[in-house]
């Protein structure tokens, strides 16, 4: 019988070849467990000899592989050994067109990047499975991260399938669905009343008295890596062109930032050109530390106080990766923008009723913003534009205004009057 799926052992050849501090430009070895820069406490990122690159991963290449997921980029990825990757079927997520939404919006070319099609229904599976696969490889055992509900799933997924120890730390009214994974994957959860800035310094307090890794976002360099996998897809799906836009619901910003660090790497072996999306970020009224530091000319973004919003992925007072985001949107000429609250749970509706799914609040925050675009100009009708589907509607909470329906009896003669209402439709 032929092997099935990617390889167990052997060299992935990967190019990394050391981490850079992204503020500081300092560099340190790869090849250690290390969060962030000790120069500066900023994040670090990781770094590739792409002169290297460019002779195995070409567009020929990469249409012959046919299976892997994310890891069809290896050489672009961090983990150096095959035995150490953990691939639960994460990336390779299809970009698909959304006409009827499109024709609701008002837009010719609008596509949506399904990333609720994870094994863990949503765009986190592919930062955790490269961040843990990696301190899988560096010697970790036991993990831990805060997270506001998809992050922990991801992260108890990925630590059992890797066989090692993860614990969770979550607000206590993350969703119930995000909970319930974390449990069911074995790892330890503890809920806090607080923002997930506060469960952060709680896992931080975690990782320094157990010696537990921790794999906060971007407080370790190699969830962007995962998530930069989607920058490589958007291109290859697109003819290894970019779209004139992207729009992106934002909490810590991993996916903008390891997007714009994908598009460099992409044209630096050959793959693409220099032309560059812009990039927009989405935040909801209640929470919108990166729309209001865009607004105001700021670099690093002031902390958000009293941050609410039911869209739990991007209810973010603060991130450590807020300079990148920044910079990203301003080097691709986009904005940061914010949308009402009162829209995410009608917008998720119609996202529904338009044939897009059931896709969480974060995905109908992304598409809110798509009018305001519209009307301030930022995107045209007929550009090519791609708003993420960052996850499953199904790992929020319901909405609460949902109108349920009433059992019908079992009596076939009160059957006639429902048959009747639905002709009368």
């Amino acid at each position: 019988m032929e092997p099935v799926g990617l390889p167990i052992s052997g060299t992935t050849n990967s190019a990394l070849s050391h981490l850079e501090g992204a503020l500081s430009g300092r560099t340190y070895d790869a090849d250690h467990l290390v969060g962030l820069d000790p120069a500066d406490g900023k994040p670090l990122l990781a770094r590739y000899d792409l002169s290297n690159v460019a002779s195995t991963l070409t567009a020929a290449s990469v249409a012959r592989r046919a299976v892997g997921g994310l890891w069809r980029w290896h050489e672009l990825l961090p983990v150096r050994n095959w035995e150490f990757v953990v691939h639960m079927g994460e990336g390779s997520t299809p970009l698909e067109p959304a006409r009827r939404l499109g024709l609701l919006l008002g837009l010719s070319n609008l596509l949506l990047k399904r990333e609720s099609l994870n094994p863990t229904g949503s765009f986190k599976a592919r930062g955790m499975a490269v961040a843990v696969s990696r301190a899988l490889e560096l010697g970790a055992s036991h993990l831990v991260a805060p997270s506001a509900g998809n992050a922990g799933g991801a992260l108890a997924a990925y630590a059992a399938a890797a066989g090692v120890s993860a614990t969770v730390v979550m607000p206590s009214d993350s969703p119930a669905a995000n909970q319930t994974e974390v449990l069911i994957a074995g790892a330890h959860l503890i809920l806090l009343d607080g923002l997930i800035s506060d469960c952060g310094r709680l896992a931080r307090l975690i990782a320094d008295r157990s010696g537990a890794f921790d794999v906060s976002t971007l407080k370790e360099p190699y969830r962007v890596e995962g998530k930069k996998t989607m920058g490589f897809e958007i291109a290859e799906q697109l003819g290894w062109r970019l779209p004139d836009a992207i729009v992106y619901p934002t909490g810590g910003g991993t996916g903008l930032i390891g997007m714009w660090k994908a598009f460099d790497e992409m044209q630096a072996i050959g793959l693409i050109g220099a032309d560059r999306p812009r990039m927009y970020s989405v935040q909801v009224e209640g929470c919108a530390p990166i729309v209001r530091a865009f607004a105001e000319g700021k670099r690093f973004a002031d902390t958000w106080d009293n941050a609410t919003t039911t869209a739990a992925g991007i209810r973010v007072p603060s991130t450590v990766g807020d300079f990148l985001i920044l910079d990203c949107l301003r080097e691709s000429e986009g904005a940061a923008i914010a949308v009402p609250e009162r829209e995410l749970a009608g917008m998720q509706g119609q996202l529904a009723a338009a044939g897009a799914g059931y896709l969480s609040l974060e995905t109908a925050a992304a598409v809110a913003a798509m009018p305001l675009l519209l009307e301030a100009r930022r995107i045209d009708r007929d550009e090519v534009v791609i708003v993420f589907d960052t996850g499953s509607g199904f790992k929020s909470d319901p909405p609460c205004d949902l109108v349920t329906t009433v059992p019908v009896p079992n009596d076939p003669d009160r059957w006639e009057g429902i048959v009747s209402q639905l002709v009368k439709r």
